[in-house]
């Protein structure tokens, strides 16, 4: 009887390990003869007829993975971003008017008195150039951010410019309890500027994108460089 109960147990174990190794029952299934059942996860992936599903995407091993390349599909979500940073860049940048530096308006004086002399008064200069600067970058960054021409120009002047915005928030108003503390008046200065800056050196560093300016003037230039 105890040799009876410990073939039982050599067996069971045999068949357990065969469960959890299908290479391993594969080949021994050709010496032995045994029958394998497999659980339905390894035979979802040995089955390559098996097609794959939203859901698998979701959960399964794709949920971990990056994209290597921003084309096709995963280039869509780049020209809604690219093209409304732009507007709103264009919004930013018209101190006192429709157009940029507007010199003489309140708007583009209080920008010179309460941003520019308290916080760059270190700037070479006159500082209302400075803030004329500022607003042609912004106004005119970002139309062409936002149509795609001359991306990465663009882009490198806007962040530029959102460098310095970051930087005077955190000289005015400081880290407001960065990252946990909560700001009473529920106005996060820095944060926004900083976000900014983000995106656009992610378009200085990888072009306009699908649908822009640049993308037709790059396929018609490649193009004839080809035919020669």
């Amino acid at each position: 009887m105890q040799r009876i109960g410990l073939l039982l147990f050599a067996a069971l174990t045999l068949d357990g390990a065969l469960a959890f190794a299908p290479g391993v029952a594969l080949s021994l299934k050709q010496t032995r003869g045994c029958r394998l059942v497999q659980p339905a996860s390894i035979s979802m992936q040995l089955d390559p007829s098996k097609k794959e599903t939203t859901l698998d995407k979701l959960v399964g091993p794709k949920l971990f993975k990056s994209v290597e390349k921003v084309t096709g599909v995963h280039a869509v979500p780049i020209v809604p971003l690219r093209i409304v940073s732009g507007i709103l860049m264009i919004h930013h940048g018209n101190e006192g008017g429709v157009l940029p530096a507007n010199f003489g308006t309140e708007a583009f004086k209080g920008f010179i008195d309460f941003i520019m002399k308290p916080y760059f008064s270190f700037l070479p200069g006159d500082l209302s150039l400075w803030a004329a600067l500022h607003d042609y970058a912004e106004f005119f960054g970002g139309i062409f951010l936002a149509i795609g021409f001359l991306t990465r120009p663009a882009a490198l002047s806007l962040f530029l410019t959102m460098c310095g915005a970051v930087y005077f928030h955190l000289a005015s108003t400081g880290l407001q309890g960065f990252p946990l503390g909560h700001v009473p008046s529920y106005s996060y200065n820095f944060e926004e500027p900083a976000l900014y800056a983000l995106i656009f050196l992610l378009f200085f560093f990888n072009g306009a994108g699908p649908l822009s300016v640049d993308s037709v003037i790059y396929s018609n230039i490649s193009a004839e460089a080809e035919e020669e």
